[in-house]
Order: structure tokens, then sequence, then C-alpha cells
């Protein structure tokens, strides 16, 4: 653009220092023009240890939200007893104000205050740090909803864990296919595996929701109700007493982890010289992608299926998981998410620590200058192009 140069050439710089002085090659005019300058500017980002920890920090966070994306709405399905639809559709009324308020939120405090790149970074800690006390509430879970044949049996009593019965003696003679998973919620508020194993002989339709009625279950508790043996197409409704809470402190946890994405974006580029910023944003996202993106949703996907309860049976071999163990699904989830917020806030840590700004931004009146180069900008006002040649 027309007078950027001069723009770049007033703005302080806030590179990160380097004892040896070969931070200040990138600062020739002629630097990054050939392609034998791309070793050099590799070595130089992986001699900016600011940088290198910035880049650490920020996969630890993608982590965080790959493998939170992905499964965030299992766990609310599991969690609250809803199907996949409403899971999806939920996590999505968390995810949208949270993630997009959070990134906006971040941009604007970086401007209001006009942080440096020391401070920048400290706010990125700071955000991580809330995040971890927040992600402390998957220590909470809802009680999962009995199940017939899965964590309880069809009598009413216990059924030993890691055990799995489908039949009863109320559908021994209807012949059951494991095959077939549709859930069914009984008068009784028990959920069976299939209209089937309730032992149901008739279905109709509600005409008030549209769901399938079943009729004449044999394995629905009929001593409850009048007239009750009865089940309805779906998961029975989970009447959770802490699932406001649980919402909104993973409401949260998203808020602040996304509120530290363009704060710390923002010190990637301050941290390195203008010759390389471009060069830095592409390796940072190739470290992100690679330590954070790919591996996020399938170490959190490990985890969560430790709490598997009822796996799916396809031809013999085991597909998806229908029904997870609610406590032990919040306790994997709690660790995996402890895990990697406890790395990113010391990576923030050490990245803060090792920083080393330029001699100038330690200057007086130096610290009110923004990367807009307010100072700067005032002292030399006359020799600035026209704002609209900008």
């Amino acid at each position: 653009m027309s007078g950027s140069q001069r723009y770049i050439v007033m703005r302080v710089s806030e590179a990160h220092q380097l004892k040896d002085g070969s931070h200040q090659k990138a600062s020739d005019p002629d630097f990054g023009k050939t392609v034998k300058d791309l070793p050099r500017s590799v070595l130089l980002l992986l001699k900016n240890p600011t940088f290198i920890f910035l880049c650490l920090a920020g996969a630890t966070e993608a982590t965080l939200i790959a493998g939170m994306s992905t499964f965030g709405p299992k766990f609310l399905e599991s969690q609250f007893s809803l199907s996949a639809s409403e899971a999806a559709t939920f996590f999505g009324y968390l995810v949208v104000p949270a993630g997009g308020g959070g990134t906006f939120l971040g941009g604007f405090l970086v401007n209001k205050f006009k942080l440096r790149c020391s401070g920048i970074i400290k706010l990125c800690l700071l955000c991580t740090m809330f995040s971890l006390l927040a992600i402390f509430v998957f220590f909470i879970h809802c009680p999962n909803m009995p199940m017939a044949g899965v964590t309880q049996m069809y009598d009413g009593s216990a059924l030993p864990g890691g055990h799995l019965n489908l039949t009863g003696a109320c559908n021994a003679q209807c012949g059951c296919l494991q095959e077939t998973y549709s859930p069914v919620c009984g008068t009784d508020d028990i959920m069976y595996y299939s209209p089937c194993h309730a032992g149901c002989k008739r279905v109709s339709e509600n005409l008030r929701n549209g769901k399938k009625v079943y009729h004449e279950c044999s394995c629905v508790d009929k001593n409850l109700l009048p007239g009750s043996g009865k089940a309805e197409a779906g998961k029975c409704t989970s009447s959770c007493v802490k699932k406001p809470l649980l919402l909104c402190f993973m409401f949260v946890v998203i808020l602040f982890t996304f509120l530290s994405s363009i704060p710390a974006l923002t010190a990637t580029l301050r941290c390195v010289s203008d010759r390389q910023r471009s060069f830095a944003l592409g390796i940072q996202w190739i470290v992100v992608r690679t330590l954070g993106g790919i591996p996020g949703p399938i170490a959190f996907g490990s985890m969560i299926d430790k709490s598997c309860l009822l796996w799916q049976d396809q031809c013999g071999e085991q597909g998806s998981c229908y029904i997870y163990q609610n406590s032990a699904m919040s306790r994997y989830t709690l660790v995996a998410g402890l895990v990697y917020k406890v790395l990113g806030t010391t990576f923030f840590i050490v990245a803060c620590l090792l920083y080393k700004p330029p001699p100038a931004e330690s200057a007086p009146g130096s610290s009110d200058a923004s990367e807009n180069g307010t100072s700067d900008l005032q002292e030399h006002k006359p020799s600035l192009p026209a704002e609209e040649d900008i």
C-alpha cells in the first residue's frame, strides 16, 4: 500500500531480541527475496523462544478446541439424555455466542488498552488460567437414565458392572436383534434398547408430538400406573438439577479459550521482525494443525471411549458407542482438558519469561505506544502521507 514502508520504519519494533544479534539480518531490505534465505529465516524463527512457545501454546489450545467441537455434542447428549440432533443444536447455542464473542472481545481488549507484546502474552496467560479453573466443572455430572439390560436388570435389580444382558424373561420369546438399536422410554421411566426388547406388541402415533407410542409392552412395569405398559420412541427425559451449572461453566471455558486466540495471534506477529511475519504465521499454523488440530479429536476420542457401556455390534465387529457412563465420561473429559490447559498455561508463562523486547520498548514514553505507533505518528505527523494515500 502507498506509504506503508514509511509506516513500518516509523513503527516501534517489538521483535524478540536474540543474544547473538542475528535477528538484525531480517531487517535487511533484500532479506527474504530469494529461496536461499528460506533456511536462514527458519533458523531465525527456531532461535526465537517466544515464537516457539506461542506456537506450542496455540497447538494445545487448538487440541482442546478440536476435541471439544468434535465430542462436545456427544457429551451433552449423554449427560442430558438428548437426541443427537438436539445435542448438536444445544452445543451450537453455546459455541456461537461464546466462541464468536470471545474472539471479538480478545481483539477489542488488545486495541482498547493498547497492549504491547509482553502485555498481550500476559492477557493470554490470564485467559488460559481462567478457563483452567472453569474446566474443573467436569467434576459435576448428571446420573445415567436407567436402561434395562445395560445399567439394571429387567426386574429392576442392579446389573453387575461390565456385564450386558439385553434378554429377560419378558422378551425371551420375541427374538430381538442387537443390531437394531432404537431406544424407547417406558412409562416406568426406564429406557429399553428397542421396542422389541421392551416386549411391545402394538404401535400407534402420538398426535401431539408425532412420536410413535408402543402398547402392551410386557417388560414395562404395569404396577406403577393403571393402563401402563406403554413406551414412547426416544430417550427418557433427564431432570438433572446440575444442568444449568454445567452449561454455565462450559460457556466460560469456551469463552476464555477463544478470547485468547486473537491476542495470541497478535503476539506472534509482534515478536518477529516485519519481514518474517507472513512466514512465521505459516510456520505457526503448520505447528498448530500438526500438533493440535489433527491429534485433538483422536486424543479426546480415545479418552471418552473408555467410558462406553454399550457398543454397536456390526456383524461381530465393534462400531460406535450407544451408551456412555456419565460419571466416567466427565472424569476422562476433565483429565484431558486439564492436561492441555496446564500445558497451555505453562507455554504462555515460558513465552512471557523468555521474551526480550528491544531497547526502544523500555525508553521513556514508549510504553503507551501501540502497534499503530501512536507516539511516533504524533511526533512525525507532518511527514506522513495523506490519509487517502494510506
